[in-house]
């Protein structure tokens, strides 16, 4: 006779386990200890066995019963249930180990080698914060491409098509490595092209080579009561229009004093090459005043609360906020104000600028001027610059020079 769920919820433990049977091999295993476990006896090769189909109640009377038809089904096809039961087992056992987040922490780890350490601390920064906690834990061979596009436009939908774009990247990679390690068949992102907004890179706020005397007039004056350590990271940017975190991330021993230059190294350039920075006499004398400050510190620019630390990224351009700017100028903005001025007002060739801005030559003739003479050109011309500087911040007014050698 076929169980019930009032039969069921009263089989009471007794002295020694028994069974309740509900037909075609399912029955309720109730023990002494008043557990109340599903199985189903079949047969299979001639031999007779027993598959575990859950605990009562968790596992309810019409859900056992689909189990048991599941395993008939299988059956009837030649399949052992049991060794079915085992096969998922062990399926949802790899899945656990290869999930998208277990997986890209490997490819990360694989490839620390070939990186800076600050893009693999960005790379999985980015990673944790925005991927892991949407399909990391999914296994990496079930992801379909539209969880990936839905995951990416909750980043584009903030506000961040870049670091969505980035996060696309990032994943598409992972992916692929997923794939020639056995643990994806297929690679999402291949289907994504165009599903993302295009990104526009705009330019960078700067000021205008005219409202140069404003700015170092407002910088002179302190009227914004900068601390002394900002003022002169801004004025250093000025002479040097190096990138913002090149500034705030040189150390003493890339400063040589006797040559006059400044050498970064090739893992803090955006174009991972090592960068030469003339330094002017002008740059010179900032550079002994902070020697002064924190010479003791390993960071030229080290934080005035918490030493051990560079400068925080965002301090220039708070400054430059406060100083009346907001909008109108940023760090990098010191790049293409000096690009501007230099060729406009000293007259010196793209080439020259170009090369001390640390761009990569766009063709052999650059690539070929990039390995003679320019670092003779860079020099005089990052002395004419702070000469000009000078020159624009007594006089109040810009001047229209020549292609002139420094004093």
């Amino acid at each position: 006779m076929p169980l019930t769920d009032a039969a069921c919820k009263g089989a009471r433990p007794q002295a020694k386990a028994y069974k309740k049977t509900d037909g075609q091999g399912l029955y309720l295993h109730v023990l002494p200890t008043g557990g109340r476990y599903w199985r189903l006896k079949y047969r299979f090769l001639g031999k007779e066995k027993v598959l575990a189909l859950g605990v009562y109640p968790e596992v309810s009377l019409a859900e056992a019963r689909e189990k048991k038809m599941v395993a008939r089904k299988l059956l009837a096809d030649g399949m052992d249930p049991s060794s079915a039961k085992q096969d998922r087992r062990q399926l949802a056992e790899i899945n656990a180990t290869n999930t998208f987040e277990a997986v890209a922490r490997e490819w990360h780890e694989r490839n620390l080698e070939k990186w800076t350490p600050a893009y693999a601390v960005e790379i999985l920064h980015r990673l944790e914060m925005d991927i892991f906690p949407v399909i990391g834990q999914r296994p990496v061979g079930d992801i379909s491409p539209l969880v990936v596009l839905n995951t990416l436009k909750k980043i584009e939908n903030r506000g961040a098509g870049e670091m969505a774009r980035r996060a696309g990247q990032y994943c598409g990679q992972i992916f692929r490595y997923a794939v020639v390690t056995g643990r994806a068949e297929r690679n999402p992102t291949t289907d994504l092209k165009g599903a993302l907004k295009p990104v526009r890179h705009g330019h960078f706020s700067s000021i205008e080579p005219e409202e140069l005397p404003e700015f170092l007039g407002a910088l002179g004056r302190n009227d914004a009561r900068l601390y002394p350590l900002t003022r002169l990271a801004i004025r250093l940017m000025l002479l040097t229009f190096v990138r913002t975190g090149e500034l705030i991330k040189a150390t003493w021993d890339e400063i040589n004093f006797e040559e006059a230059r400044w050498s970064i190294p090739a893992e803090r350039m955006k174009m991972r090459k090592p960068h030469i920075v003339p330094l002017s006499r002008q740059s010179l004398a900032i550079l002994r005043e902070l020697q002064a400050m924190n010479g003791k510190y390993q960071w030229v620019f080290a934080s005035p609360t918490k030493p051990r630390r560079h400068m925080s990224n965002n301090t220039i351009l708070k400054a430059l906020e406060r100083l009346g700017y907001k909008g109108r100028m940023t760090g990098h903005g010191f790049r293409s104000l000096a690009m501007t001025t230099i060729k406009e007002k000293l007259k010196y060739p793209h080439e020259v600028v170009d090369r001390q801005l640390a761009h990569a030559p766009r063709n052999k003739v650059d690539a070929a001027y990039d390995r003679t003479k320019y670092l003779d050109d860079r020099r005089k011309m990052m002395q004419a610059w702070a000469n000009y500087l000078d020159d624009v911040g007594n006089r109040g007014k810009v001047i229209v020079g020549k292609f002139r050698k420094p004093d």
